[in-house]
């Protein structure tokens, strides 16, 4: 498949954000985007028309309940079919930030047998509480599974923001040591917050901004094509964008966020 032929959904609802940063994202990689609400989903689009999806930042529903839950629950009553052909065709979707939560919410991730029709994590209240808005270190831990990561070589250490309030990933206490074992044995923990010399955060804050089990930042599931994180990367996507650039001597073009996109696109163009 060619670049310009690749067509990624990046869906909206009320609240959502960086959308449109999502979008100038892929289509700097040569591949259409389109941002597209919700409702033109169900009432006249055919999810499988596109090639992959985005689950966007943001506050959808205003986090009302708690963070993702609204949404999550929209979309399994009026897309559970199209999403589960589009996932069992293993078009890749992605979900950043309050996507992530949406992930967790609908029982996409961490998937460990499919879709599940409860949430096997969450991503609760930050600890210490609060929102934080803040830049961040990733240390890259999957072995080659998420096509999200491919071009981000294991152990690198990646740059990226954090803006949330829910982000703190875990599992229930009686399950998170046999489910942390299923996550590594399946090749799905992808990226754990860390210092700057790649020393994991071991929930020091704010290193580890929102207090995750085991400083962990983003998730795949077991086939590699459904992937969530916290962080943003299409806010570290351009070289401007980061908080130091008028005092860098030495800074390429682009952020480590391109990453992220990158492998994506170089993913779907080598698919018939």
């Amino acid at each position: 498949m060619k670049r310009e032929e690749i067509k990624v959904c990046i869906l909206r609802v009320g609240g959502t954000n960086c959308d449109a940063e999502t979008k100038r994202s892929f289509e700097e990689l040569g591949a259409h985007a389109e941002i597209v609400h919700v409702n033109e989903i169900v009432r006249r689009r055919n999810l499988l028309e596109y090639n992959a999806l985005v689950f966007p930042g943001g506050f959808s529903f205003g986090d009302y309940v708690r963070a993702g839950a609204i949404w999550a629950k929209w979309v399994s009553a009026k897309l559970s079919k199209e999403l589960k052909m589009f996932t069992d065709d293993n078009r890749p979707v992605l979900g950043i930030c309050n996507g992530f939560q949406v992930l967790v919410e609908a029982g996409l991730l961490p998937g460990f047998e499919g879709v599940s029709s409860y949430p096997e994590a969450t991503l609760a209240t930050n600890f210490p509480p609060g929102y934080n808005c803040r830049w961040i270190n990733l240390k890259h831990e999957n072995r080659g599974k998420c096509v999200f990561t491919r071009k981000v070589p294991k152990g690198k250490i990646l740059r990226v923001p954090v803006a949330h309030g829910e982000g703190r990933f875990v599992f229930a206490k009686e399950k998170e040591k046999g489910l942390l074992e299923k996550l590594r044995e399946n090749d799905q923990l992808v990226f754990r917050y860390c210092h700057k010399n790649g020393e994991y955060a071991e929930g020091s804050f704010p290193t580890n901004p929102n207090g995750s089990f085991r400083d962990i930042a983003g998730i795949c599931n077991p086939d590699g094509t459904v992937f969530g994180l916290m962080p943003h990367p299409e806010r570290a996507f351009y070289w401007w964008q980061q908080p130091d650039w008028t005092r860098q001597t030495k800074m390429s073009e682009y952020g480590d966020g391109k990453l992220i996109f990158e492998s994506l696109i170089e993913y779907l163009a080598k698919k018939p």
